[in-house]
């Protein structure tokens, strides 16, 4: 008896402009929270973080081992808030510029994903 392996997910790096995400006060400041998006037969796995009134956004790959940083679902930040922590290899991050402050990539950084807040909502930019 033969089974057939799932299919692979092809990933994508870049969104379109102007997709809604979510209402900015859906996420707690600080906070953070994943997001999949399909794009074609495509997808892309992005996260927002939102720290001192502003948003930024990353691709969800830590640069040390190409692994996605959330080891439980919308749980990218240290439990103060302070940073974004791979759950996997205990890299930590700036939550802003992405800069890596300690673990294993010291000196890399995470790859922005361009999101705007306007009007209430976060969207790609």
């Amino acid at each position: 008896m033969s089974e057939d392996a799932p299919a692979e997910r092809v990933r994508v790096w870049k969104t379109p402009a102007g997709v809604a995400l979510c209402a900015e006060g859906d996420i707690a400041d600080p906070g953070s929270r994943g997001f999949v998006l399909q794009i074609g037969e495509a997808y892309f796995h992005g996260f927002v973080v939102r720290k001192d009134g502003e948003v930024a956004g990353w691709i969800d790959r830590c640069p040390h081992a190409g692994f996605p940083l959330a080891v439980e679902l919308d749980r990218y930040l240290t439990p103060d808030g302070s940073l974004i922590l791979c759950g996997w290899h205990g890299a930590v991050f700036d939550p802003l510029s992405g800069a890596c402050t300690g673990g294993p990539c010291a000196g890399g950084r995470l790859t922005p994903w361009l999101v705007e807040a306007s009007g209430g909502v976060i969207r790609t930019a």
